[in-house]
Order: C-alpha cells, then structure tokens, then sequence
C-alpha cells in the first residue's frame, strides 16, 4: 500500500504522542523511532479506507481489526501484528488521557497468539560431562565446578548466583535463600555434589585470595582473581570455556542450566507446582513450557520404539 493520500487529523497527534514517549517516557530514539513507523503504517491503512483521510474519528474497532487482517494477509509475522496492535493501544491510551478520545478502540482486541520457543536445555549424560570440566587442580577450577553445580542444583538465574553470599547458605540443611525478581525470597535446594562442591570451594577461596583482595569480598560466595564479586557476564565467559572443552552446544547459555533443572525434574516425575516454587515463577503458566518440553521428548521416544507409532 503506498502512502500517496494526505494524512489528515493524525499527524498532530502523532506528534504530541512521540514527544511524551521521548520526554515523558524518557523512550530511546529507535523506540520513538518504531512507534512512528508502526502507527504511520496504520495511519495510511485508514487512510485508503475513508478518502484519503485518516481522521482520528475513522480509527475504531472495526477499522482497527481489518488493519489487523490486513497485516496477516499481507504475510507479516505474528510479532510484528502484535507490535502493531501494541502500538496502536498505546497511542489511543494517550489519546484517552488528553481527551481526545472517549474510549480507547484497541483495547479489547487480542494479537495473534504467538509461538512460544522451547528452552533450551542439556541431555543428563551433556550435564554431567560439563559439571566434570573444571579442573580440580586449581583454586579457579574449583570455584568454577561449585559454580556450575549451584546452578544446576539449585535451578538459579546467573544475577541469582553471583548475588549469593556465605550467610545465604547452609550448608548443614542444604538449602540457601534467594533473592530472585523484585527481590523476591525463596529457598531453594542443593544436593549434595553442589554441597561438597561449594565447600571444597570455600575451603580453598581464602587461599587462592590475598588478605586484601578477600576484604573486598563483603561475604560474597563467588569472586573473581581480584577478590570482588563474580558478574554475570564473567560466568557467561566461564561456561563458554566449560562447553568448548566438554564438546557441547555453544547455544547453550547460563539459563540453559536452569532450563535443564525444571525438565529433568519433570521429566523424573517431580510436581510442577513444586517445579514452580523451587524456580520462583509467580504463574504456574510460566512453568508449564517444561511439560511441553517433556511431552514432546515422550512423543519422540514413542514414534521411534512403538512398532505401530507411523
């Protein structure tokens, strides 16, 4: 469809609705720079269905959802209507605010349902080949093995982890409290490799430290070199190294540990609202991607052993 029509009673609005994104949103310029390719596309849509005129009067229900099958015969991906619709119930939700409008027309309209992309997570057998990697024989090594273990066992976030500190542990019970999304607590559980690991650590931290770089710790578990506490992207770079040398997927990502936890939990029979606790989803929705995960396997496993599954 090409924009050859003057666009009326839109622009001004248009405008007044970038300059709240960008001063009042403090949005960045590629944002400003969607939401006006985004509603501009739309704008010119109404345009062609009223004369050449896309007055916000003709921008209702109706017009809104044959934008919609518009899109979708036009062969654009399902996010990209979904962002178009998003955009379109922002602009109209400000539209509501200044009063310019009475109601907002795009806010009972539902996007395409989007496909949710499986996790990725690691076989037990490529689990237990990474969690053997780091060497036993450096104080690093060592470090690196209980970091490894912990996110396995325990099913954290790396920001998880690298906020851990000795107080949060006990390693008696083996259980540690977390601080996850909007620091948020839980307890979460660590077996007993993830244990000794950690211990092993802990014992040999102190040494592989000078006196200086330890004070710098302020009792945090997992440091680096220099005695400070270990960033996410730092056990990014670790694992990297760990799944060249184990021969693993590179794909494969700190979360993917955690990924790996919630399905072979389900996997041996484990209760998904349990599964739900232990990873701190406050929807049990969030966490039923994994069923999915363990359905497909059970699909796959069936069509390769079942004589009569094709």
């Amino acid at each position: 469809m090409t924009n050859t029509s003057t666009i009326a009673g839109f622009d001004e609005a248009l405008a007044d609705f970038l300059r709240h994104l960008a001063l009042e949103k403090n949005a960045s310029e590629h944002t400003v720079k969607s939401y006006r390719e985004d509603l501009s596309q739309a704008a010119t849509f109404f345009a062609g269905r009223n004369g050449g005129r896309a007055a916000i009067e003709h921008m209702n229900t109706r017009s809104i959802r044959a934008f919609q099958v518009w899109l979708h015969d036009q062969g654009y991906a399902k996010t990209t209507i979904a962002r178009r619709l998003a955009a379109l119930r922002s602009f109209f939700r400000f539209l509501c605010r200044e009063g310019t409008m009475q109601s907002n027309p795009a806010g009972g309209l539902r996007g395409p349902r989007l496909d949710k992309p499986l996790p990725h997570f690691l076989a037990v057998d490529a689990v237990e080949r990474l969690l053997a990697a780091p060497s036993p024989a450096t104080p690093l090594g060592l470090r690196d093995r209980a970091i490894l273990e912990t996110l396995y066992s325990a099913g954290l976030r790396v920001s998880e982890l690298t906020g851990l500190n000795q107080a949060d542990v006990d390693l008696d019970s083996g259980m540690a409290t977390i601080r996850g999304k909007g620091k948020k607590e839980r307890l979460a559980l660590l077996g007993t490799p993830a244990l000794k690991a950690l211990k092993t650590w802990l014992d040999a931290r102190s040494a592989a430290l000078s006196g200086k770089a330890a004070s710098k710790a302020n009792g945090a578990i997992f440091l680096n070199k220099n005695g400070t506490r270990l960033t996410s992207r730092s056990v990014s770079r670790l694992l990297e190294k760990y799944l060249a040398k184990a021969g693993l997927d590179r794909r494969t990502s700190p979360h993917s540990l955690r990924h790996s936890f919630a399905t072979h939990l389900l996997d041996r029979g484990a209760d998904i609202r349990g599964v739900q606790e232990l990873l701190g989803h406050r929807s049990l929705a969030t966490t039923q991607i994994y069923t999915h995960v363990t359905a497909n396997r059970l699909q796959e496993g069936y069509k390769k052993a079942h004589p009569r599954a094709r």
